[in-house]
């Protein structure tokens, strides 16, 4: 999950409804060019040579890669990863946070010719906010090979059905609804929660503008804070769990490597979708990627394990 799609999950939880989020992005930088990034191995610190990256991207079942949604330079690091492991690769696929399960009819249409990309960006609401170029770029390398792609996500409607609720409401949707989500199976391990924790609590425990009103609501309580924070934490790990099926189900389907583009808190750390993954797949090979938005001349001992390869990018651009 990006830090952006952290904030929106924080705004459904104190607001009626929530949509996706709508952010102009900036002019990326050429994917030739991100190709040139230093890499290092995420335990040792040790610098590795992109064509290291891509045999061993070749020898795993699911590469990880955990992005910052909208970065100029992160996000063709990833989209030229993607270009060269499928190149090596001819049986690895596509998969993308992203898309969400309801877009995959849609999104085939496209990838098999049904439809043209004009009408597959309208059918799936695709914008430039929500569909920077490398994303675009890496359908697009997806298709001219024959490769499927993987709308992994569980949709937006479902974590605003949701919000209040417990995971057994979602047992009460039809087994059709039900195609669209993955209900978790058992709790997140290592740091995941806490460091989930420590990113929501700021947006929930100071208090917080009415939608409308303008005015500052009271701020929580310690029990208030919890209950918000669980309630957050279920939508969280219902998305590391449906991405974690989905490429647990593509796996099985035959392909490998499954390049799964996610926002990195899901899988910084051996977070909740590597999890997921391997709860669903055991002894899956799982290679995940970091993609740090910072600048640094080597690995920062703040990153060490964050990813078994850690590339620095640069700080994200402000908002507008």
């Amino acid at each position: 999950m990006t830090m952006l799609r952290i904030a929106m999950l924080g705004v459904c939880l104190l607001a009626t409804g929530c949509a996706a989020p709508k952010v102009n992005p900036p002019v990326e930088m050429p994917s030739v060019e991100a190709r040139g990034l230093a890499v290092f191995d995420g335990e040792t610190g040790k610098r590795v040579a992109w064509g290291d990256i891509i045999n061993h991207a070749a020898a795993v079942d699911a590469v990880i890669i955990g992005e910052n949604h909208g970065h100029p330079v992160g996000l063709p690091w990833a989209a030229a990863l993607w270009e060269d492991i499928s190149a090596a690769s001819p049986t690895a696929a596509l998969s993308m946070e992203f898309f969400e399960r309801d877009d995959q009819s849609r999104l085939d249409d496209y990838l098999k010719g049904l439809t043209d990309e004009a009408t597959f960006e309208k059918r799936t609401e695709r914008k430039a906010g929500n569909y920077p170029p490398s994303h675009k770029a890496m359908v697009t390398r997806a298709k001219e090979l024959g490769r499927p792609v993987i709308a992994a996500n569980a949709p937006w409607e479902v974590i605003r059905f949701l919000r209040g609720k417990e995971y057994e409401a979602l047992r009460q949707l039809t087994a059709e609804q039900q195609r669209l989500f993955k209900i978790p199976e058992a709790p997140p391990e290592g740091r995941y929660r806490s460091d989930f924790d420590a990113v929501m609590r700021p947006m929930v425990s100071g208090g917080h503008a009415a939608p409308g009103s303008g005015a500052k609501a009271p701020a929580m309580s310690e029990a208030q804070i919890s209950a918000m924070l669980d309630r957050s934490f279920r939508s969280q790990y219902l998305w590391d769990w449906t991405m974690g099926e989905s490429i647990a189900r593509a796996i099985e389907a035959g392909n490998r490597p499954v390049v799964h583009v996610i926002g990195r808190f899901h899988s910084d750390f051996f977070g909740g979708t590597p999890q997921a993954l391997l709860k669903l797949h055991p002894g899956a090979r799982v290679l995940i990627v970091s993609v740090v938005d910072q600048d640094s001349d080597g690995l920062r001992e703040e990153d060490r394990g964050r990813g078994d390869y850690v590339v620095y990018v640069g700080p994200s651009p402000k908002s507008p």
